[in-house]
């Protein structure tokens, strides 16, 4: 390798090469330091490119700041390198940024350069930028919107689990049901349309008789009813406060006559019915896999094939509340019907409740049956219980229906509503929250406002409920 030898020249100190390992010194003080020397011959081999921009595969290296000295070098390397940081910081923005919080002025070509003695040093197009940022907004979207679905599926299944669990424990830890109702649940269950709950209380022999004789089908009918149509209709009753006792013994006689009859674990009791309401749909939503669960009073008239059209008609939507509704109210004086013992938690005396259907007969879809089941030890129950069931819902996403046909009047209401050609649905007198006198007057309201005989047979439920689960 050439070593540079210090020789004078003209008067003046130069290197040179004179192709030895050594270097000699002249002893002339006119001389070229090193350090100006060394400064030129890196000027000739153009060493100048100071930025990540400029050149291929540039970088900064502490060698490179020797070609300049001075104030004049250290500004121009800051400048150099604010710009690039400028540059890439704006990059960065476009990227990370797709809340769109940082905006770009819109430009068809927008360019940011800094420039030192007329040579361009960055040079950075902000289109490349904007197209990052878009391309970046639109992955994001598109991953959270796939986020969402995921979670979606993922609530629903854990909805349908603890349904699951809570449907077992209730069927297995209730002694009212039957190992053969038990044995069938152990197989896959089939698909019904509405499971119907009339209310009824040890007392109600004979208005359990009066709905028998007319609107509710009977014996080899009603198995008809449930294979054909996936309609379900059983009285709903607990037991008494002595268990094996002298009623609990009638229902078990009239059990064994008609077969009509689902026991719930609990104890009957006026002041009770908030809790027979919400063991009646965890209980009933266990047993049969319905896309409805209608609860209605043994004093009240219903025409079955307009009440499945009705209800035909809200198939799709996930989460339904169907009833009169209705904001009575809050009655906080001792010792009247309907007293409303917690009428504090609804403001100031004389404040009426919130809109809820009224309780003669209500119906509520699938999800919202369920979510009773999984949430009922937790359920808050108030005196009433059509106040109970919509505080239940309140704070969900639910649909409430209001639709008058489902609280028609006893005849003429009923029969010219009908004799219009809108039948009604259930009929009964306001004044008795249900048919006065039922066990004689059902009778005459299902001559006048039933539907025709062959409606229900007739009638084509979309055929929804032989599918199997």
């Amino acid at each position: 390798m050439a070593m540079e030898t210090w020789i004078h020249h003209q008067g003046k100190g130069a290197w040179v090469d004179n192709g030895d390992d050594g270097m000699v010194d002249d002893d002339d003080d006119d001389m070229v330091h090193p350090h100006e020397w060394l400064a030129k011959k890196l000027a000739r081999s153009q060493i100048s490119s100071f930025s990540v921009c400029e050149g291929i595969g540039r970088t900064l290296k502490g060698r490179d700041l020797s070609k300049s000295r001075g104030e004049f070098a250290s500004k121009q390397v800051l400048s150099k390198n604010l710009a690039f940081l400028l540059c890439f910081a704006s990059f960065c923005a476009g990227m990370f940024f797709t809340n769109r919080m940082w905006m770009v002025p819109e430009a068809n070509d927008i360019r940011w350069t800094s420039r030192t003695e007329g040579k361009q040093f960055v040079d950075c197009d902000l289109n490349v930028v904007l197209k990052n940022e878009a391309n970046s907004s639109r992955s994001i979207s598109g991953s959270k919107h796939s986020i969402e679905t995921v979670d979606k599926a993922i609530s629903d299944l854990e909805i349908k689990l603890m349904g699951a669990r809570a449907e077992r424990e209730t069927i297995m830890k209730d002694p009212m049901i039957s190992e053969g109702v038990k044995n069938i649940e152990s197989t896959s269950k089939r698909k019904y349309f509405m499971v119907i709950g009339i209310n009824t209380a040890f007392s109600s022999r004979k208005r359990r008789d009066s709905v028998r004789a007319t609107w509710m089908p009977q014996a080899e009918k009603r198995k008809k009813l449930e294979e054909e149509k996936g309609i379900v209709i059983r009285f709903v009753i607990g037991h008494s406060s002595t268990s094996g006792g002298i009623l609990d013994k009638a229902i078990e006689a009239e059990e064994k006559v008609h077969g009509d009859f689902l026991r719930l674990q609990h104890v009957e009791g006026y002041l009770e019915l908030s809790a027979k309401t919400k063991t009646y749909f965890a209980t009933a939503v266990s047993l049969w896999d319905a896309e409805f669960y209608i609860k209605v009073d043994d004093d009240v008239h219903v025409n079955l094939a307009t009440l499945g059209m009705t209800l035909a008609g809200h198939r799709t939507k996930p989460r339904v509340y169907m009833g009169c509704m209705k904001s009575g109210p809050v009655l906080a004086r001792k010792g009247v019907k309907y007293h409303e013992p917690e009428y504090w938690k609804f403001g100031e005396v004389g404040n009426r409740y919130f809109r809820h259907a009224t309780g003669q007969l209500y119906a509520i879809s699938k999800d919202l049956a369920t979510y009773i089941m999984i949430n009922q030890n937790v359920l808050h129950k108030y005196a009433n219980e059509d106040v109970s069931l919509g505080a239940w819902f309140i704070g969900l996403d639910v649909e409430h229906v209001d639709d008058r046909r489902l609280c028609c009047g006893t005849p003429p209401d009923c029969e010219w509503k009908a004799q219009a050609g809108n039948i009604c649905v259930a009929s009964f007198d306001w004044r008795c929250s249900g048919i006065c006198r039922s066990m004689e007057r059902i009778l005459e309201v299902h001559e006048r406002c039933g539907e025709d005989k062959n409606a229900l047979w007739s009638t084509n439920f979309m055929q929804t409920t032989k599918s199997s689960s």
